[in-house]
């Protein structure tokens, strides 16, 4: 086990013990990627601000069910695409559907299109299959290694690491330069 995993094994057993301090280190160190799921997910800030919080307080609330046989990544990813999944059914958030067709990759590369350029890979994103959407959150916004991504999707590494690889295929045609650009 690696001195980060100990680390996060050891903030969890202090945070149900009850220091409030450990818990806020957690919630600190997996927000970003919490949050930028939820936004890949939804597509709206505010709704994947709601979602953020909806999966603090379910960590919150089952934090004695982490087991430590994953990483608590793993666990999170899992309880992140599921309050999401809730959400949606529940209908009271949905998912912003994109048209591939619609999505236009910018001309010209250079720093003052960064803004741009940012909101045209999340559109991409979330224009992705859910299933390659969440395979390649797991793996860059979580870390995940693809075993452990498998594990938390209960399918083979091959399928997290074909998932993956259609995913960054699918990005790479959306948002190449178009003819003649840069």
């Amino acid at each position: 086990m690696s001195a980060n995993a100990l680390s996060e094994l050891e903030l969890v057993r202090a945070a149900l013990s009850g220091d409030e301090r450990a818990f806020e280190t957690l919630v600190r160190t997996h927000a970003d990627a919490v949050y930028g799921h939820a936004l890949r997910f939804f597509g709206d800030q505010a709704t994947a601000e709601d979602a953020t919080q909806e999966v603090f307080i379910k960590v919150f609330r089952s934090l004695a069910s982490f087991d430590g046989r994953s990483a608590f990544s793993t666990w999170l990813f899992r309880v992140t695409r599921n309050v999401c999944l809730d959400l949606a059914r529940a209908g009271k958030h949905r998912p912003v559907p994109t048209d591939l067709m619609e999505l236009e990759p910018p001309t010209v590369r250079d720093f003052a299109d960064d803004v741009v350029m940012s909101r045209v890979v999340e559109t991409a994103i979330r224009a992705l299959p859910p299933e390659e959407r969440d395979a390649l959150g797991a793996v860059t916004l979580f870390g995940m290694s693809y075993e452990q991504a498998a594990e938390s999707f209960d399918v083979p590494v091959g399928t997290v690491k074909s998932r993956v690889f259609r995913a960054r295929r699918t990005l790479a045609r959306l948002l190449e330069p178009a003819e003649g650009g840069a």
